[in-house]
């Protein structure tokens, strides 16, 4: 049995990007090339109308797949895996201690902080909903199974209000998960992660922390400052530490960065 952590680019999309695009190829030579049953005026309209959105469509289909490529786990670049195994690394649990995953999807995350601490534990929480359907709790416990990992445990929770006293962990991380949270303060999320921290605990949560999304983050790690968090970094993780700058704007990930410290 192998784990399945899913790809951030849905097969079913590349599915109907391809059948999308074959379609609108078919009339392009149908009506556009041949104007099988259409005059010769509307012929020519539908040979530029159709040709260019044949052409968006193979566009769009060759740079999804390039997308699909990059993030399989199994693949050449396996990106997706080089960025959950970098953010482990910072999640450090002492004896006993545990952990919290904010937004664990497939539990990729969650999973590679428990393998990295198997003297703690690891809680990993989704709100699994609609836009990443095929993410479930299921798909985390069968993965955690896959890869031998018992020192773990998945919750339904949202991000926005954690169902968690205040000091409940030793250390939170995330990946990814904050950019897809609408209608709310970002930063205010982050600080909702960190309530639930202990005194001595780590974090590393990893974002697209952009200005447009998240404000001025220098600013936040000043205020983390000021309230007595330590060792704290942002960390731009397009500069080579998961990706290069040029990499990192093709793939959409510009503005990737990590948060790190300690409370």
């Amino acid at each position: 049995m192998k784990p399945n952590y899913k790809n951030w680019v849905p097969k079913g999309l590349l599915v109907a990007l391809a059948v999308v695009t074959a379609v609108v190829l078919l009339f392009f030579l149908a009506l556009g090339v041949l104007g099988t049953g259409v005059s010769d005026t509307a012929r020519g309209v539908l040979a530029v109308v159709l040709g260019l959105a044949s052409a968006a469509c193979l566009v769009f289909l060759a740079l999804g797949t390039a997308l699909y490529r990059a993030f399989d786990y199994n693949g050449k670049r396996q990106l997706a895996r080089a960025i959950v195994e970098g953010v482990a690394q910072y999640v450090r649990l002492p004896d006993g201690g545990c952990g919290l995953d904010v937004g664990c999807g497939s539990g990729a995350l969650t999973i590679a902080c428990a393998k990295r601490n198997p003297e703690g534990s690891m809680t990993g929480i989704d709100l699994w909903g609609i836009t990443y359907a095929s993410y479930n709790k299921k798909l985390c416990e069968d993965n955690a199974l896959a890869e031998g990992v018992g020192n773990v445990r998945f919750l339904q929770g949202n991000a926005v209000k954690l169902d968690f006293p205040d000091e409940s962990f030793d250390a939170v991380t995330s990946n990814y998960c904050y950019h897809n949270i609408v209608g709310v303060n970002r930063q205010d999320v982050l600080l909702e992660t960190l309530r639930v921290l202990k005194k001595g605990g780590t974090f590393a949560l990893h974002d697209l922390m952009s200005r447009a999304r998240y404000g001025d983050m220098q600013a936040f790690v000043e205020r983390l400052r000021g309230m007595g968090y330590q060792e704290v970094q942002i960390i731009d993780t397009t500069q080579g530490l998961f990706m290069s700058p040029r990499e990192a704007k093709f793939l959409f990930l510009g503005g990737s960065t990590l948060l790190v410290g300690r409370k």
